[in-house]
C-alpha cells in the first residue's frame, strides 16, 4: 500500500483551476508592462488572483501552489529583473493568504477580511524589495526607505485587487459553481 501524499488529495479540477490562476497572473504580468513610474501596480492581479485560487479551491496550499507555479513559470521565461527571486515575489504574499485562511477560513467572503488579508500581503512586499536591495548591496538607510516605499504602493494596489473577491465568490456560490464555503481545506 503506498501512503498518499498531500497533493494526491488535490482533485484535477482543482488543480487545473491553480494552474488557470498562475497562467493568468503571468499572463496579466505579460500584457499589462505599462510603465506607469507607479510601484506595485502589479499586485493587483497578483493578490486578486491567489486570494481566488485560495477561495475557490478547498486545499490548505492553493495560495502558495499558485504562486509557486506562477514564479515558476516567470522565472522560466525571464520576467522582471529578480531572478530566482521572482518565486519569493509571488510566495510571500501566498504565504500571508494561505496562512490568514488556516486562522480565519471564512475571510473569503468578507470586504474587510479580504482587505486586512490584502494589506498584509502587500506588505510583504517590504521582505522581497528589502531581499533585493541588500543583495545589490544598497545603503542600509536606501535600502529601507525604497523598501517601505514600494510596501506602500503594493498594499494600495492589493487592498484595490482584494475588493474583487467577495462578490466574485457570492455570485460563483449563488450559481452553485463554488459547492461549499471554505472549511479550512486538507
Amino acid at each position: 500500500m503506498t501512503k498518499k501524499t498531500m497533493l494526491d488529495r488535490l482533485p484535477l479540477n482543482d488543480a487545473l483551476f491553480v494552474g488557470f490562476c498562475a497562467g493568468s497572473i503571468i499572463v496579466c504580468k505579460l500584457l499589462f508592462r505599462w510603465h506607469l513610474g507607479i510601484n506595485g501596480h502589479a499586485m493587483f492581479f497578483t493578490v486578486a488572483l491567489l486570494l481566488l485560487a485560495r477561495g475557490c479551491v478547498n486545499y490548505r496550499w492553493a495560495a502558495c501552489l499558485t504562486a509557486l507555479l506562477a514564479g515558476l513559470m516567470a522565472t522560466s521565461i525571464g520576467l522582471g529583473k529578480g531572478g530566482p527571486l521572482i518565486v519569493l515575489k509571488f510566495l510571500f504574499p501566498a504565504l500571508v493568504i494561505d496562512l490568514a485562511a488556516l486562522v480565519v477560513p471564512l475571510f473569503f467572503f468578507s470586504v474587510t477580511g479580504c482587505v486586512v488579508v490584502a494589506v498584509l500581503a502587500g506588505a510583504s512586499k517590504f521582505i522581497n524589495s528589502w531581499l533585493k536591495g541588500y543583495f545589490l548591496g544598497m545603503d542600509r538607510i536606501v535600502l529601507v526607505q525604497q523598501a517601505a516605499i514600494d510596501a506602500f504602493f503594493s498594499l494600495l494596489f492589493a487592498c484595490l485587487g482584494a475588493l474583487l473577491i467577495p462578490s466574485i465568490l457570492r455570485k460563483l456560490k449563488a450559481r452553485g459553481i463554488l459547492v461549499q464555503p471554505q472549511q479550512g481545506g486538507d
